[in-house]
């Protein structure tokens, strides 16, 4: 099933960025908001999350039963991540 849905996910974003309208990161979150929710069954998947002591504003976070598990950070399709604008 993961591999299905790893397939869409990819599908999605080669579509939506060979229209060359999709614009940076936002235009592909729906994509992996869906594969994050697919991949992980009992997860909450919260997009936008509050601002965060010590991480910030992350755009998800995934949580279980109110506790954090981890933090999802996107990026534009060929944004370079080893670039000074881009911090910890």
């Amino acid at each position: 099933m993961s591999s299905k849905l790893i397939a869409v996910y990819l599908r999605e974003v080669a579509e939506t960025h060979s229209d060359d309208i999709g614009t940076a990161e936002l235009g592909y979150r729906k994509y992996l908001n869906d594969l994050l929710v697919g991949l992980l069954p009992g997860i909450k998947v919260t997009e936008e999350p509050k601002r965060i002591k010590d991480c910030g504003a992350p755009d998800y976070v995934l949580t279980r039963n109110g506790l954090p598990l981890g933090y999802v950070e996107t990026k534009g399709l060929g944004a370079r991540l080893d670039d000074d604008k881009h911090k910890e």
